[in-house]
């Protein structure tokens, strides 16, 4: 009879965040070059990203209760899944945000809080990629710390477009639906540090 063949956790959870990587890739690109009439059509790749790690957080659910042995608890592998998958969850309700508040028209900068994302969700990826080693990285450590810096960015341009967007002499709907999209990108971008912060307890945890 053969042996089952051993599952990859590590390599499931850096799949889950290499998914979040190449939906901020793609919706930077919807930003850069924003059509209401094609965002829909453009945004199915990432509804399609954010279906396969729905589809990996329930396969690796299931190998958890079947597992006898688990590289770290199975209470942290499971936390950590939902962390990563978080942030694809964040990146593809502001596509459908954006679809259902009808924006035709991008406010000044927004794409920069696009390309944050990228940077952070590519930290993320890094970090990931870098966490089986954790006992012995020497790496692991600055990396974290970069997902956190973009975040503090990330924090400094909300602050920015939000104090620009109520200074303004703007459309009070405008006001209503830029409020709920800067939010959206903020908790976005908050979802990436959590997510590292999370990995930094876990070293801590095991080693």
């Amino acid at each position: 009879m053969a042996r089952r063949k051993k599952y990859d956790y590590f390599k499931t959870l850096e799949t889950l965040a290499a998914n979040s990587f190449k939906s901020a890739e793609l919706l930077e690109k919807i930003m850069r070059n924003y059509s209401f009439d094609h965002l829909e059509t453009e945004s199915e790749l990432i509804h399609h990203l954010e279906k396969e790690n729905d589809h990996l957080v329930t396969e690796l659910t299931n190998e958890l209760y079947d597992a006898f042995i688990t590289p770290i608890d199975r209470e942290d592998i499971m936390l950590l899944a939902e962390s990563l998958d978080d942030v694809l969850d964040g990146i593809n309700g502001i596509t459908y945000m954006f679809e259902n508040l009808c924006i035709t028209e991008l406010r000044a900068d927004t794409e920069l809080f696009a390309h944050l994302l990228v940077v952070a969700t590519n930290g993320v990826l890094n970090a990931m990629k870098e966490f089986p080693k954790f006992k012995n990285s020497k790496d692991l450590k600055q990396l974290l710390k970069e997902v956190r810096n973009t975040e503090s960015e990330a924090d400094r341009l909300y602050s920015k477009l939000k104090k620009e967007l109520f200074a303004g002499d703007n459309d009070l709907l405008e006001i209503i639906k830029w409020k709920e999209i800067y939010e959206k990108f903020e908790l976005i971008s908050n979802s990436t540090e959590k997510a590292v912060d999370l990995i930094g307890n876990l070293i801590i945890k095991n080693t």
